[in-house]
């Protein structure tokens, strides 16, 4: 289950090299952003649909940082070669490099955050020392140099406004998916089959890291309440552990609601859409979000969401067309849009099918990548 910035990368190039342009990424040679130290690529240059990707090893990690010296020489003797530079994440030692190079050689950088430039609040102290070290050290150099800078929605825009950069940089763009995808989905039951659940059992889904800023532990209170009211639900958390798996396992313990829980781990490919189409909706409680894939991803399987209302999650989860949104931490309101959906089934799946158009009119890799043409064209001519 890649993360998130991963997805993106991975559909955003795919789809530039369907269109005819020579693509290559440069990344760690880390098979999982939340692996462990062995968990690592073996290839040096690999073709992944099309897109060149070339892998560095990593000696060193510190959370999801890895760092790769060895890309310092490739990065300085082939960057000139590229007519735009498109850098993910904020505070990347891939894009370090890179940045520094690109402006070496006058090449212009497509600057794409991902929201990483968000307050460090969530992380502890040290965490907070760290990234506002890194910020300093070159994450906000980078954001000064760029040629255009794309933030997922006006929430990420704003905080670049307050951060000095100039409006005729800010371009707005969402992440699109892939809906052919979504085509050919699972046969219903599937996954309820594969961990005896009965067929009849509804189903509340978490799809994500198992990290604090999730606010899964406000899902599992919450799912406490709710069986109290509805027979033999189900609540199932997909995901790999951020850090939070063991406190969330003591809650669940605590509230002796473990029968009621089923934890699979991370779920790739066909094992995740058989999660999301054996759901009968699918929650996002975080404390904060830019613009989690998840929920298009449940969208694309006429899935209603229920989310918390904050960050993009705001502008992904149309309140009582595509699904619900709640008052993030509030555990009250979370139980009452829970029993809503699993209490109304014709509403559901007309929530899941407004899902469904939502997507296609809005975020489709297609449109998405039209407009990123446009920014590279842009950032090569100004």
């Amino acid at each position: 289950m890649a993360d998130g910035i991963t997805q993106v990368v991975h559909q955003q190039t795919r789809t530039l090299v369907k269109k005819g342009y020579d693509v290559t990424v440069y990344t760690s040679n880390a098979l999982d952003l939340h692996g462990g130290k062995g968990s690592k690529i073996n290839d040096s240059v690999k073709y992944v649909d099309g897109v060149k990707v070339r892998y560095f090893p990593y000696i060193l990690r510190y959370g999801t940082m890895f760092f790769t010296p060895s890309m310092f020489n490739s990065i300085r003797d082939e960057v000139k070669e590229f007519d735009v530079i498109h850098i993910h994440d904020a505070r990347c030692f891939q894009s370090a490099v890179t940045a520094y190079y690109s402006q070496v050689y006058n090449v212009p950088i497509v600057y794409q955050p991902h929201g990483s430039f968000k307050s460090y609040s969530h992380g502890g102290f040290l965490r907070f020392l760290s990234r506002g070290f890194i910020d300093k050290l070159y994450a906000e150099r980078i954001f000064r140099k760029a040629n255009r800078i794309i933030a997922l929605n006006q929430t990420e825009a704003a905080l670049y406004r307050s951060m000095g950069m100039r409006e005729e940089k800010i371009e707005i763009i969402p992440n699109g998916i892939d809906l052919t995808e979504y085509s050919d989905l699972p046969l219903r039951g599937s996954f309820k089959e594969k961990y005896n659940i009965p067929l009849e059992t509804p189903l509340i889904l978490y799809l994500g890291r198992i990290h604090k800023i999730k606010g899964i532990n406000i899902l599992v209170k919450a799912f406490a309440k709710v069986i109290e009211k509805v027979d033999n639900v189900k609540l199932v958390i997909v995901g790999p552990d951020d850090g939070y798996l063991e406190e969330i396992q003591v809650l669940i313990n605590n509230l002796e609601i473990e029968k009621n829980i089923l934890i699979t781990g991370p779920l790739y490919g066909k094992e995740k859409l058989e999660a999301y189409v054996d759901a009968d909706v699918y929650v996002l409680p975080s404390i904060y979000e830019t613009f989690p894939m998840s929920v298009l991803e449940a969208y694309s399987c006429g899935k209603p969401v229920i989310a918390s209302r904050v960050g993009g999650l705001k502008d992904l989860v149309i309140d009582g067309v595509t699904g619900l949104l709640f008052e993030s931490e509030n555990n009250e309101q979370l139980v009452e849009s829970l029993l809503s959906i699993l209490n109304n089934n014709a509403r559901a799946e007309k929530m899941g099918a407004k899902g469904i158009e939502f997507v296609e009119e809005n975020f489709t890799i297609e449109k998405v990548v039209d407009r990123l043409e446009d920014i590279y064209t842009e950032a090569v001519i100004t």
